[in-house]
């Protein structure tokens, strides 16, 4: 080797030293990274990751924070030969169900909370009035494929080890699997990416939280809330390790922040239960136990972006609105219909007469409405699609429809103050009235 030639040896040599460490560096990670996963679950994948074995399974969870932490198909789904839902594949004992069971191995504190909340007691609405609707009046099949979506249904296995179709598929909060836990953490998470920024979104809550008879999806989005999230999502901070409001995050709320997540003061939840103080579900509302406390909590994460006199006085004009709808609509109606029931001027068969209806959606529709958009900032919930509707329907259905069943069953109710309206106004009121539109509109 010349002497000229020696610095471009030297060169050379050098480079390649360093591309090998590179590449040696790179072989080991590889490894290092694919020793994670279990030969169990390689086995799975080097089946399901051929076209047509449900590929786009393994793709979602390929993108997966389970996948680099070596949480693959066999640690899910294995399961013990005595389990009721177990079979054998292909040398393996697995299960179709994971269940909240399962979760819990690695996520134990979640779990717990969520077996404590309402959500894990959805199959309960089983013999509710809801059910008898579905169940009887409509037909199975529509609770099947509605009703037991989100409240979830009670997974049968048959005698050949497979999941009665009467009630699998099914995803609902409160399912009840064949391990006797309940839940389903694919709920909010969908498998098989089981991602906590969806769980963050408003969206997982809308499959189930929207409709005539409890839209707080809908009542969300009319919120400024809902507004300022679909502006500003992308300054969300979704997918961070620790999602603090205040502090990861500051552009909006989504229901998972109020009811779930984490405040500076507050540990994240899984008991959506644990910061609401009034139930809105039943005809009568009413304070539930340890309201005071639960209402301390979701204060604490108002108080996050509102000052503590917005949020306090949001707490004074979100009471008056229910008990409005309690004094003046529901406990009304309610006395009407027990009186009804215990003299037997109605059967016990529900929905069989034309006033059972009536007061149902009274209740469960409208006064619902009008609750929980009160409860959201959903103004136009509140007025035009709860109390409006509920005014216009107990003056001029429930009421009427009383009075067929007995003749001055309602005189009591309209000499409350809060009927006064209905005897008409005074000379002065009317007066006021017509000088307000004359004014406003010319007429």
């Amino acid at each position: 080797m010349t002497e000229r030639n020696k610095p471009q040896f030297l060169i050379v040599l050098a480079v390649t030293g360093v591309l090998t460490s590179y590449f040696m560096f790179q072989n080991l990670f590889a490894q290092k990274e694919e020793s994670l996963l279990s030969t169990e679950t390689q086995e799975c994948l080097n089946c399901h990751s051929k076209e047509g074995a449900a590929i786009g399974i393994v793709k979602m969870w390929e993108e997966s924070k389970h996948q680099p932490a070596g949480v693959g198909c066999y640690e899910c789904h294995e399961a013990e030969e005595n389990e009721v839902d177990a079979f054998e594949h292909y040398g393996k004992t697995i299960a179709t169900i994971v269940s909240p069971k399962d979760c819990a191995r690695c996520h134990e504190k979640e779990v717990s909370e969520f077996t404590n909340s309402r959500h894990s007691r959805g199959t309960e609405f089983i013999g509710s009035l809801d059910n008898v609707l579905g169940e009887i009046v409509e037909g199975a099949a529509a609770t099947i494929s509605g009703c037991k979506q989100c409240h979830g249904s009670t997974v049968i296995v048959t005698e050949k080890g497979k999941l009665d179709p009467g009630a699998w598929p099914n995803t609902g909060i409160g399912r009840v699997n064949p391990d006797g836990s309940r839940g389903s953490c694919s709920a909010c998470h969908s498998r098989h990416s089981f991602s906590a920024a969806q769980g963050r979104q408003p969206e997982p809550c809308g499959k189930c939280h929207m409709g005539p008879d409890h839209p707080q999806f809908e009542i969300y989005q009319e919120s400024k809330h809902g507004i300022k999230y679909e502006n500003f999502k992308h300054l969300m901070n979704l997918e961070s390790d620790s999602w603090i409001v205040g502090k990861d995050y500051s552009a909006a709320p989504t229901c998972a922040t109020c009811h779930m997540s984490a405040t500076p003061n507050l540990p994240l939840t899984h008991d959506v239960g644990e910061r609401i103080s009034w139930t809105l579900r039943p005809a009568i509302s009413f304070k539930l136990e340890n309201w005071e406390k639960k209402r301390a909590k979701m204060k604490e994460v108002c108080n996050q972006c509102h000052s503590p006199q917005n949020t306090e006085n949001f707490y004074v004009q979100y009471d008056e609105a229910i008990e409005l709808w309690n004094e003046k609509f529901a406990k009304p109606a309610k006395q009407i219909m027990d009186y009804f029931y215990a003299e037997g001027k109605l059967s016990r068969t529900p929905f069989d007469e034309k006033i059972e209806w009536t007061y149902y959606e009274l209740w469960h529709h409208e006064g619902r409405r009008a609750r929980h958009g009160a409860s959201m900032l959903g103004p136009d919930f509140t007025q035009w699609h709860g109390f409006y509707e509920v005014a216009k329907n107990f003056y001029n259905k429930f009421l009427p429809e009383c009075e067929e069943i007995q003749k001055g069953i309602t005189e009591e109710i309209l000499s409350s103050e809060y009927h006064r309206w209905k005897k008409g106004m005074t000379e002065e009121e009317k007066k006021k009235v017509l000088e307000f539109y004359k004014k406003r509109y010319g007429q």
